[in-house]
């Protein structure tokens, strides 16, 4: 039987350049799929939402998110990136267990659900063992989220006893994760996220078992300036390639984005973390001098909110002031922005849908495509009167401004409220891991940051294994 839903009078932003924007228009379900998008449509056999006064607008796409960390909120709101790396992969990512990955992923994909980001590609690397494996793949499922889960080849510490003794077995247990839970196609799509300052070899094979599998490869680069970025080494082997999104990028060369650029990697940029944590400038004037489409994302949730709203604000606000400041210096003023708010709303829908390999299904609200909607307004101050679409949503709206959200035609938020949550029990049990998880880490290690005076400089003969 045929489930058709209808979306009624809501200013539609399709973010389909041949739809374009209707001021007032209906959006049609048909199951998992958008039938039609018009400016009236009758479906009498529909079920009726009413949204007018609501934008209509596609799921946003998160391209890059540690969502196992989300009951951690904040504890880095005073850390550096060294800081980040000695507390959270070092101290605490060692003692967490299964449990608290399965409860992090869980509660962080229905925090994104809550804020209207309807796909997230889940960065996971807390997989210290294959019950850890299991149990953050299940959390993702359990929330009903779409999400490209990363599977993360990193030991938990160099410091800790590691489960995994080789990097075979590694390799092995990815391959039981792809047959267990990526056999069929469904919400949930297999990814790979490389390990950081591994040999060369490691770095390889992970590439070839993520590439048989079809799966996306996703990985940090060009985000420690301490350290080599390694493009070079990966495109004179011959394994960069248009399946990667490569996160934050800030310290790469001209001659380094030349070749990704070449290769049609994407970029995933993290306004947020990157300007608090020191990591420079983000990168988007280098995707746009090399023709790089870029994305966003919420990163870490142990520092960041887990809302895109936030990291389009903060990203084109940082954008907008790069392109100006050389102007500004020379005593003059601007007579336009460089960027609009539409072309920032393209970041987190169209151009992340081409970062995931998703263009085709995902990005925008076009007839064919799954049903991914978000509709945003109501009673706020903030949302009346709603002049121009796409500036609302970038300037004016945060998680609370979301109404309703289908994933695949399913309801996941309804009038403001996530469905079938049981909120205060999971927030609870969010208390209490983050309690447990703290305690076990300054058992163990003694002291968790800020650490004054410690940088990546010290630490970088011993990270790259020197």
């Amino acid at each position: 039987m045929t489930r058709r839903i209808l979306i009624r009078g809501g200013r539609v932003l399709t973010m389909d350049p041949t739809l374009g924007e209707l001021p007032r228009g209906d959006v049609l379900i048909e199951n998992d799929r958008i039938a039609a998008v018009a400016a009236h449509l009758d479906a009498a056999d529909a079920e009726i939402v009413d949204v007018r006064g609501h934008i209509v607008a596609p799921g946003m796409i998160d391209t890059h998110r540690h969502t196992w960390q989300t009951q951690l909120r904040a504890i880095c709101a005073d850390w550096t990136l060294v800081d980040y790396f000695l507390g959270i992969r070092l101290a605490i990512s060692p003692v967490y267990g299964a449990e608290d990955v399965r409860l992090g992923n869980r509660l962080g994909a229905i925090d994104a659900i809550d804020a209207g980001v309807t796909t997230i590609l889940d960065f996971s690397h807390c997989n210290n063992t294959p019950d850890h494996s299991d149990a953050a793949v299940e959390g993702l499922r359990d929330a009903g989220i779409r999400a490209v889960f990363g599977y993360g080849f990193f030991e938990s510490s160099p410091s800790a006893p590691p489960h995994f003794l080789e990097h075979r077995q590694r390799l092995r247990d990815f391959e039981r994760i792809a047959d267990r839970y990526f056999s069929a196609e469904g919400l949930l799509q297999l990814g790979v996220a490389l390990s950081e300052t591994a040999p060369a070899q490691q770095t390889a094979a992970e590439i070839g078992a993520a590439r048989r599998r079809n799966a996306l490869i996703v990985c940090h680069t060009g985000c420690v300036w301490a350290l080599p970025t390694g493009i070079t080494e990966l495109d004179e082997a011959g394994l960069l390639g248009a399946d990667q999104v490569h996160v934050h990028c800030n310290t790469l060369r001209d001659d380094e984005w030349k070749r990704l650029a070449r290769a049609g990697a994407k970029v995933s940029i993290s306004p947020e973390t990157e300007l608090n944590m020191g990591m420079g400038r983000p990168a988007f004037g280098a995707c746009e001098r090399h023709g790089i489409k870029p994305t966003l994302s919420c990163d870490v949730l142990s520092l960041n909110s887990g809302d895109l709203f936030s990291q389009l604000r903060l990203g084109l606000a940082f954008k907008r002031w790069a392109d100006t400041e050389t102007m500004n210096l020379r005593g003059e003023d601007p007579v336009y922005v460089t960027t609009t708010a539409y072309q920032a709303l393209e970041w987190v829908t169209v151009h992340a849908a081409e970062a995931i390999g998703q263009s085709s299904r995902l990005g925008s609200l076009t007839p064919g495509k799954q049903a991914d909607i978000i509709v945003v307004g109501g009673a706020s101050p903030s949302q009346h009167p709603q002049i121009d679409a796409a500036g609302t949503l970038v300037f004016q709206c945060c998680a609370r401004d979301v109404r309703h959200v289908w994933i695949a035609g399913r309801m996941r938020k309804r009038d403001g409220a996530v469905l079938d949550v049981p909120m205060t029990d999971l927030l609870a049990r969010a208390d209490a891991s983050a309690e447990a998880v703290l305690q076990r880490a300054r058992a163990r290690a003694g002291e968790l940051p800020p650490m004054r005076g410690t940088g990546f400089a010290a630490m970088a003969g011993s990270l790259l294994g020197r």
